[in-house]
């Protein structure tokens, strides 16, 4: 099951949640892994969980234009090559402080964090593995990005994830055939959000999963796993949905 041995990967967010998961299933594939967020002490906990597998770590912020093009300059130094980019990185505006931001300064964050930063960094990685082996991409949208969300939330990410998950498939035409290009919609996920969320909304997750319960980080990073790996070799500029089954209650 070491399908991704020999490869290097990259997991931009991989200091907490999804991110994390992600960086640890690639390492249990076999991927060397480069790790990408804002804490150097976080990063740190995740390197010392990889180990042997730990390729690097970068420290940026998503949200500043210019680091991110120094981010993607430092990745196309320091590393000879990547094999599998997860860009999972998204912006927090649904706990802590940034909660009580208005709507338009999370509209501004998740623009700057999920759609902007991604595109860049697809765009530019993308052409510069398309130059050496090739390889994948995979990029975060959300299950209900087409369907739509009442509420402030619903409105934001519908608009940021739909986004991401439109360039997803025109990036897998531009870089077709050398680098193949993917998009993992989770469902309702329980990671730091999901953990405080009021009964009301603990009820309403099982309650729209067809299987009854929350996904995990897990779940997420056990799809993108595979699509970064050999036996997805002949898919490419998909949208795939990772959440129990959604319906609508």
């Amino acid at each position: 099951m070491n399908e991704l041995t020999g490869k290097t990967a990259l997991v931009t967010g991989s200091t907490s949640g999804i991110g994390r998961a992600v960086a640890l299933e690639l390492a249990a594939a076999g991927a060397s892994v480069a790790v990408h967020g804002r804490s150097a002490a976080h990063a740190a906990d995740v390197a010392a969980l990889l180990g042997a597998r730990h390729a690097g770590t970068f420290l940026a912020d998503l949200a500043d234009a210019a680091a991110v093009a120094s981010f993607a300059r430092e990745v196309e130094a320091r590393l000879p090559e990547v094999s599998c980019v997860a860009l999972v990185a998204g912006a927090d505006v649904l706990t802590g402080p940034p909660a009580k931001w208005p709507f338009e300064r999370k509209l501004e964050q998740l623009l700057a964090v999920d759609v902007v930063s991604t595109m860049r960094l697809a765009r530019s990685l993308g052409r510069w593995m398309a130059g050496r082996a090739g390889g994948s991409i995979v990029t975060i949208g959300w299950d209900q990005a087409a369907g739509g969300m009442e509420g402030d939330s619903g409105e934001l990410f519908a608009a940021s994830k739909a986004a991401v998950m439109a360039f997803s498939k025109s990036l897998a035409r531009s870089l077709a055939p050398a680098v193949r290009v993917n998009c993992v919609a989770p469902g309702w996920i329980k990671t730091s959000w999901g953990e405080g969320a009021s009964e009301a909304w603990q009820q309403r997750a099982v309650r729209e999963s067809m299987l009854g319960r929350w996904g995990t980080p897990e779940d997420i990073s056990a799809a993108i796993r595979w699509l970064s790996g050999p036996d997805a070799a002949f898919i490419t500029g998909q949208v795939l949905d990772v959440n129990g089954g959604f319906r609508r209650a």
